[in-house]
């Protein structure tokens, strides 16, 4: 049941937003008592939090199997990582990353989903670092900080990318961005 209602309110809030979907639609669409909901998720940002470590889960298993593909070159893994990422933009049903999502819809720095939103950006910034780091560049951290504006970036401007060129502009940014870090 826990996974039910977990699958119903992670399809409501992605499409819809965190703060339109209620605890009745969600109800509702899982087909449970709204006691069942309470009983496995105390309050709607339990449910909120749940989902956006789901959605986390899902996103660095990815990372992690292009990241074993590659785990000889940095270079190519980072190509590797772009690619996944422009190609996950282009989906017909893409509507941005849930940890942003979730962060812009509650402003308060202490909600527990900015809290898991923030502890999710740091994760991919010092990710980006790491890779910046075994690619040799000068100043990695800061090379990771700015891959990840560019990923998060490209994560918010999805609408402004035409599906076919998501790839070739996270690719063509993150080479750029390594390049200048050489010199």
């Amino acid at each position: 049941m826990r996974a039910r209602i977990l699958e119903t309110a992670s399809n409501l809030f992605y499409a819809q937003g965190v703060r339109a979907v209620g605890v009745d639609l969600v109800v509702d669409r899982a087909g449970v008592a709204k006691t069942s909901l309470y009983r496995h998720f105390r309050t709607k940002d339990e449910l909120i939090v749940a989902f956006l470590e789901r959605e986390e889960a899902d996103f660095w298993s990815t990372w992690d199997e292009v990241a074993a593909k590659h785990a000889a070159n940095a270079a190519k893994e980072l190509d590797a990582h772009m690619r996944w990422i422009g190609e996950r933009l282009a989906r017909s049903n893409y509507r941005g990353c849930p940890q942003i999502n979730a962060a812009a819809e509650f402003p308060e720095p202490d909600h527990p989903s900015r809290l898991v939103a923030r502890a999710h950006m740091h994760e991919l910034r010092a990710r980006l670092a790491s890779i910046a780091q075994r690619i040799g560049v000068s100043r990695p951290d800061t090379v990771g900080a700015q891959l990840a504006v560019l990923v998060n970036g490209a994560f918010v401007s999805a609408e402004l990318l035409a599906p076919e060129e998501a790839v070739a502009v996270l690719l063509a940014s993150a080479r750029a961005l390594i390049e200048a870090a050489r010199k």
